[in-house]
């Protein structure tokens, strides 16, 4: 068979460690073998991100506004371990972090619901949206490390030069401090992708902060999400037979462990990176989570939203066989390629998207998938596969689709 034409190019984001490895067999068994595949490429492994000072990640982002939409392999946010091991000239920031201070918007993460793979919350009958606040709080914070007695304060200063100040703490001794902000825009633009998708899936949306405690900081998004919902959505979402409510961060936590699911979660950046961690390691696996970060001007940036898997790189290193699931990956891969598809009418590429999903899961149902499904899965015989041999696995699945 001919391979699929591209007629826009993708912005390629290569990553770190074992799902670095992922990403070429990926690449070299279940991409390029049936598409003419074009993408703008961005190293964005650590040691790269070095040599550049980072501006890659930033160059990256850039090209995501240029042509729309990106997909990204899982990426190391140094800690002081990192520096070490990568004799880093500084302790890099999240590229993540970067990459959505960049582009704005709301990353939305499910999870890949297969039979077999059944939920540890047994109540769970539907996947559960977590939309993630993409800008500010601690991924753009700053931090001082006090070395002893004194007095720390919040100061602003206007355009007039005038100050405002807040009394953080009088320390007697040594400790920490973190500040950390995030702006208006951001959290209108928030709010509006959450009513939006929320529109467009007919799904209901909850939000939840700790407002009660945070008076001025968590109140200004529930106050923002509040307004926008009265002034623009409330009919719409009437109309559309959904709902919308705010409530306590932690009665939300209460509430979702006794529903159904089948909502949009909104959290804020942090608690929505914890949160979608829950929530897909409670569905299955952190693996098996899509994740698309959607700006307010319609970009589009799909990723794994797990780590590197360190554990496994360095078994890799050794010549052991590791047996890593790809599936999140797989469908980063699947879901930029058939936006790309859609954006650029292109039905054939958004058709091998959507079998190339079809194929990771069947491969899965039918009782072939790495060693942490079968770990979990009620399947009764499981065949274990390595990570090479489970994408080998869903080719084969693939070719008998097409």
């Amino acid at each position: 068979m001919d391979k699929i034409k591209m007629t826009t190019p993708l912005v390629e984001m290569d990553g770190d460690e074992m799902t670095r490895i992922l990403w070429k067999m990926i690449k070299d068994e279940l991409l390029n073998p049936f598409i003419d595949l074009k993408t703008e490429y961005y190293d964005l492994g650590l040691e790269h991100r070095n040599e550049t000072d980072d501006q890659v990640t930033v160059d990256s982002a850039e090209a995501t506004k240029k042509y729309g939409v990106a997909v990204k392999c899982a990426t190391i946010t140094p800690n002081a371990a990192r520096m070490t091991e990568y004799n880093l000239k500084e302790m890099w920031k999240s590229p993540n972090g970067t990459i959505r201070a960049i582009l704005d918007g709301t990353v939305f993460r499910a999870p890949i619901v297969v039979k077999g793979i059944e939920p540890c919350v047994r109540n769970w009958k539907k996947p559960i949206t977590i939309a993630r606040h993409a800008y500010g709080d601690v991924y753009k914070g700053s931090e001082i490390k006090i070395p002893g007695a004194g007095t720390c304060e919040i100061v602003y200063t206007n355009e007039k030069g005038e100050e405002t100040r807040e009394l953080i703490h009088n320390f007697a001794g040594a400790g920490i401090v973190q500040g950390m902000h995030n702006l208006c825009g951001s959290i209108e633009s928030f709010a509006r992708s959450c009513f939006n998708y929320a529109l467009d899936t007919k799904q209901d949306l909850w939000f939840a902060t700790k407002d009660t405690i945070s008076k001025k900081y968590d109140h200004t998004f529930k106050d923002i999400f509040q307004e926008i919902f009265e002034a623009e959505y409330k009919e719409k979402f009437e109309q559309a037979g959904i709902t919308y409510f705010y409530t306590l961060i932690d009665d939300a936590v209460a509430r979702v462990m006794k529903s159904e699911g089948g909502y949009i979660w909104a959290c804020k950046n942090y608690d929505g990176d914890v949160m979608s961690d829950m929530v897909s390691s409670a569905f299955g696996s952190l693996a098996m989570m899509t994740s698309v970060l959607v700006s307010p001007d319609g970009n589009y940036e799909y990723e794994a939203a797990h780590g590197t898997v360190q554990r496994h790189y360095y078994k890799h290193l050794e010549g052991e066989e590791t047996s890593t699931n790809s599936v999140a990956t797989i469908f980063a891969w699947t879901g930029a390629l058939r936006k790309r598809g859609e954006l650029d009418q292109l039905p054939e590429l958004c058709a091998f998207a959507d079998k190339l999903d079809q194929a990771t899961v069947q491969t899965i149902e039918e009782g072939k998938m790495t060693k942490d499904l079968a770990q979990i899965t009620t399947n009764p015989n499981p065949v274990v596969l390595n990570s090479a041999d489970f994408i080998k696995a869903v080719r084969t699945t693939l070719e008998a689709i097409l």
